[in-house]
């Protein structure tokens, strides 16, 4: 085959299927943290459906059980541990600095 024809031809993908990332047996429930967790970036925000490769009635019931699980505590609404570890260091490093023998 000469290169004219070859750069017409499709590359082939390949035919096997993702598994969906929530089977037949997980239940979707605002108490199922292992589960919600996994829709979850790591700012705290939830994933879109093209990310999470959901369908349209999962990802409306995941969504669901992240906002009741926010709102009762069993989630963060951000996810600030980054920015609080900084607040840390920088008071430990002020305080170390405001000791002096008199």
């Amino acid at each position: 085959m000469d290169k004219s024809k070859r750069l017409f031809l499709k590359p082939k993908r390949s035919l096997r299927r993702r598994l969906p990332p929530i089977g037949s047996g997980d239940r979707i429930d605002y108490r199922n943290m292992s589960l919600i967790s996994r829709f979850i970036s790591e700012q705290g925000k939830i994933l879109s459906r093209r990310v999470n490769r959901l369908t349209l009635k999962q990802q409306r019931l995941i969504t669901i059980a992240i906002k009741q699980a926010r709102i009762l505590s069993s989630l963060p609404f951000l996810n600030n541990e980054r920015q609080f570890e900084k607040k840390n260091e920088l008071v430990a490093r002020t305080t170390g600095l405001r000791t002096r023998k008199k």
